[in-house]
């Protein structure tokens, strides 16, 4: 895995690793392994079963089926320590054991990212903790992809939009913590949104607190956390709740559509055999579900840039995907027929020596040609149509609203799937401020007659994440336009919802001529809506670019010649030029510089300081989407030549995911 820039995103992994088998080999002799269900994706990505094999791991549970065995004596737990349903199922499943075992065990608890006062109470109330060994295990940021950190907290949209539970904020800020103690700090901190100012502000107070443990180090790692980084540009941090429509919109990139349809969870995706052409997953021996499974067959896959293939078509709109497998498929076809023409021994060898590549490159055009294929049957749906319709509607503006309501209502009445008709409601509240009164009571109705009364509490999660609300008289954005200068670096708005109608002109929200084959701005990730989050980069590191296609009127013909004098323009600037946008988005605008005065330190970094490109971090709070990323990718392509990019998020989002967040508060009542 190549790093992104300066920051080496498989050393993450690496030392996550030897984190994990060293409290495995901690404990001698053959041991049990529970584990935390939302914790098995993230240790798959460490390590394999035959690597936990080798380490005495003999069987492998998920912690909430609550069916460890007594086979072994040596139990040992994976589970998070700053939710306290974790810590109950440890402590119940210790009692169990305790209760009904005949062995006499001894329990050994590893607490990620961290241990805290929380945990360590459940189970001194439940009366085991004088009998368990805890230890902490540092999981934070996780590589997706080299150049896509995730710290894998499934919850965090929930935590932060429904619970209202800022704990991912501290996990967030100790993760960047950990870039700024092996880079130095970003010289720069630039963010939008309630969360980032929370983040930055905890940034700020854990570099205070290691100011005076300067010069030591951390985990065996010197820290320079004191020194401004010679290697990082900046820090910008994008509050989800800044842009809660984007997420909403149907992802159109190859990648974006898989993650719609079969949902990809820690670069895996499981899909039926049918499909991709390949036989079905065998149970795995560390699988401890004790049922089997029902419905078609299913084959994982592996989705992520080792597969030259996939990495090639993922961050495609899905229109030319086709034409990139036909591409493809001539291309092997050519080769395969090449060998006709090797005459001597030498050929014949290089030729035998490419088979199995071949053969690889083979199955995998197998595999994605089934898959697009799959895709484009959903595509084609009246479903899908109709809502991609509304969409692309309510993100223009100035759509007629009794027609997009009629469509909403055609889909409840075909009985789309209830995500689908929850997404584009809260789609159109999220952009318009809220829906009218008439038509919220109508379609508050229309769901529960159609989906169960049950979604009364699935529809007042909504509103609690203002994501379907009442929309207050006809300007409902007028009361909360203004902005007043807090702390220092920090400029407060009293906007609590984004005003997409103030900014969608002047933040080309919506372009008109997107070429999907050769795109030339992020809006071909949605097919002609740009993602607010990333104009938010935007703003910060193309400037000339955004306000060149500001001025074309969302023409990207207009806007191209920007692009050869954004050299010209620093980062360092931060937001300036785009005050006027910022005002109408929601939270407060941040803009920290850190620098060291010690004139010494300033004089060793000017010192060791190397020209080249530097890395410009974002960081997403509260998740971000396939086609987000990438757009992220597409900007960075952009700005090879003066800048690396690095992705960071606190999870993978979708629409619907953000959805089951809220019909899972249903769940409580019968269907």
């Amino acid at each position: 895995m190549a790093p992104a820039g300066a920051v080496d995103t498989a050393a993450f992994a690496s030392q996550a690793r030897k984190d994990l088998l060293h409290f495995l080999q901690s404990v001698p002799g053959r041991k049990n392994f529970v584990i935390q269900r939302a914790l098995v994706g993230p240790v798959e990505l460490l390590v394999k079963f035959s690597t936990l094999q080798e380490y005495g791991v003999e069987r492998v549970f998920i912690l909430e089926n609550n069916n460890v065995d007594s086979s072994q004596k040596n139990i040992l737990f994976l589970a998070r320590a700053d939710q306290p349903k974790p810590a109950q199922a440890v402590a119940a499943q210790i009692k169990r054991l305790q209760e009904k075992s005949h062995v006499t065990h001894e329990f050994f608890v590893a607490w990620t990212p961290r241990r805290t006062l929380l945990g360590d109470k459940i189970l001194e109330e439940s009366g085991v903790l004088g009998d368990v060994t805890s230890s902490e295990f540092e999981l934070y940021f996780q590589p997706l992809d080299h150049d896509l950190l995730s710290l894998e907290l499934s919850e965090s949209f929930e935590d932060l939009f429904l619970r209202k539970d800022p704990t991912c904020l501290y996990t967030s800020a100790k993760a960047l913590m950990a870039i700024q103690k092996r880079h130095g700090l970003f010289p720069q901190v630039l963010g939008k949104g309630q969360n980032a100012e929370r983040v930055t502000q905890l940034l700020l107070r854990m570099r205070s607190e290691l100011s005076a443990d300067e010069g030591h180090h951390a985990n065996g790692i010197p820290t320079t956390a004191g020194i401004p980084s010679s290697t990082l540009e900046n820090l910008i941090i994008v509050d989800r709740g800044t842009d809660l429509a984007s997420p909403l919109l149907t992802q159109l990139t190859y990648e974006g559509l898989i993650d719609e349809s079969f949902q990809i969870d820690h670069t895996q995706a499981e899909i039926d055999a049918s499909i991709v052409g390949m036989a079905p997953t065998q149970p795995s021996q560390n699988s401890t579900e004790g049922t089997s499974p029902q419905g078609p067959l299913k084959r994982k896959i592996r989705l992520d840039g080792s597969d030259k293939l996939y990495a090639s078509l993922r961050d495609a709109n899905f229109a030319i995907v086709g034409q990139l497998l036909n591409r493809v498929a001539r291309r092997l076809q050519e080769d395969y027929e090449h060998r006709h023409s090797n005459k001597t021994t030498a050929e014949l060898r290089e030729f035998v020596n490419k088979l199995p590549g071949y053969q690889a490159e083979q199955q995998g055009l197998k595999t994605h040609t089934g898959l697009a294929e799959d895709l484009l049957k959903r595509t084609r749906s009246d479903n899908f149509r109709g809502s991609l319709e509304v969409q692309q509607n309510l993100s223009w503006g100035g759509a007629d609203q009794g027609t997009m309501h009629d469509t909403i209502e055609d889909l409840i009445g075909r009985d789309a799937p209830i995500e689908t008709v929850l997404r584009l409601l809260c789609l159109e509240s999220s952009l318009n401020g809220g829906l009218r009164l008439k038509d919220f009571n109508y379609f508050r109705q229309a769901i529960v007659q159609a989906y169960g009364h049950q979604h009364i509490l699935t529809l007042d999660a909504l509103e609690k994440m203002q994501l379907f609300t009442i929309r207050s008289g006809a300007s409902p954005f007028a009361a909360f336009s203004s902005a007043t200068a807090g702390a220092t670096g920090v400029t407060r708005s009293a906007l609590t919802m984004t005003n997409y109608s103030a900014v969608r002109k002047p933040l080309c929200l919506a372009v008109d001529d997107v070429d999907e084959e050769n795109p030339a701005d992020v809006a071909y990730v949605y097919s002609g809506i740009a993602p607010l989050s990333i104009r938010l980069v935007q703003c910060v590191l193309q400037k000339p670019y955004l306000t060149s296609l500001s001025r074309a009127g969302g023409s990207t013909s207009g806007a191209a010649a920007a692009t050869s004098s954004a050299s010209t323009t620093s980062a360092a600037e931060g937001w300036r030029g785009f005050d006027d946008s910022l005002r109408n988005i929601a939270g407060p605008t941040i803009d920290e510089s850190q620098t060291n005065k010690d004139k010494s330190v300033r004089a060793k970094q000017v010192l060791e300081g190397r020209g080249g490109r530097k890395t410009s971090v974002i960081f997403f709070v509260g998740g971000i989407t396939f086609a987000e990323v990438a757009a992220l990718r597409f900007v960075a392509e952009k700005e090879r030549e003066r800048r690396d990019l690095l992705i960071c998020t606190t999870q993978i989002l979708s629409g619907d995911r953000m959805m089951k967040v809220a019909i899972g508060e249903s769940s409580v009542l019968p269907n």
